[in-house]
Parts: C-alpha cells; structure tokens; sequence
C-alpha cells in the first residue's frame, strides 16, 4: 500500500510540473520565447519622412491591441483610441489592426477608420519599426474589415519598449 501511495505522489508531481512547463512561454527554434506582448513609445512620420505624431502601442497578451495617439484631439483631426487586435507573422514580424472613429469638422460627419500595423521587432524585443496604413470608411455605411475605403495615408514608425 505504502509502495502505490509513493507512485501516484511521484506521478501526482511529474503531471504538475509537466503542466506547469507548458504554461511557460515556448522558445521559437531554440532562442528567445515566443512574443506574448508589450508597450511601446513611437515616434511616427508621414510619407515625406515628415513628424507626423508620438503615438503609445499596447500588445496584449490576449491579441488584443490599444493604440492611443498624440494627434487624437487635433488640430487637424479629432478621434478616439484606437482598438484591435495582433498576431504574430514571419520573421520577427507582427500584424495589426485596429479601429477608430474619425470626428471631422465638415458636413460629411464622423467616419470609421482602420489603421493596418506592421510592426518590425528588433532582436531582443526592445525596439519596434514598421509601417501604419490608414483608411478611412463612411460611418453608416462603410464595412472597415473589406477592401474599399480611402486611404489616408501610409506612416512609418520607430519606437522603444516601455519597461517598468
């Protein structure tokens, strides 16, 4: 009896650590742990290489993704945070995307606006660069996740992790 008690207590701690090991983030190819997420301070600029805004990104651990921009409240444009989701894509890369809504002032009314991410992650994770799409879409009847829309415009970005 006291022999069974042994193996299924040996058992019992080898099933437990074995699910605690694959709770672990896993290695990618044997190197660094597979991205889980992050925060990141970006520099962002125009199409002309221009300083377009600082803008704060937000990978969740969960896909999803919150963007939060200097330029939300003007003076050219008014909208909110944007929110979206990730996933992780080849080579270090990962894609993004989120939503906001646009508060023009002109007769045409708000507008939904979809920002495309492709963000670059340096080795080590720390930094970030990579390029923002943005298109713009009709709030009635506008479908933001289709082709169609008007593109904005195309941004790149540079940025660091923000550690705590």
């Amino acid at each position: 009896m006291k022999r069974m008690r042994l193996w299924v207590t040996v058992g019992s701690i080898c099933l437990l650590a074995t699910m605690g090991l694959s709770a672990l983030p896993h290695a990618e190819d044997g190197g660094e742990p597979v991205f889980s997420g992050g925060a990141y301070l970006m520099i962002i600029k125009d199409a002309q290489g221009y300083f377009a805004s600082r803008s704060v990104i937000t990978l969740h651990a969960d896909h999803t993704m919150l963007a939060v921009d200097s330029a939300e409240q003007g003076p050219a444009n008014y909208f909110g945070s944007q929110l979206g989701g990730w996933k992780l894509g080849s080579n270090h890369r990962i894609l993004g995307r989120v939503i906001d809504f646009q508060y023009p002032l002109s007769p045409n009314g708000p507008s939904v606006v979809r920002a495309d991410y492709v963000i670059n992650l340096a080795p080590g994770r720390r930094y970030v660069s990579g390029t923002i799409t943005v298109t713009i879409f009709p709030l009635q009847e506008g479908y933001p996740f289709g082709d169609g829309g008007i593109l904005i415009g195309s941004f790149t970005f540079d940025g660091e992790g923000i550690e705590p």
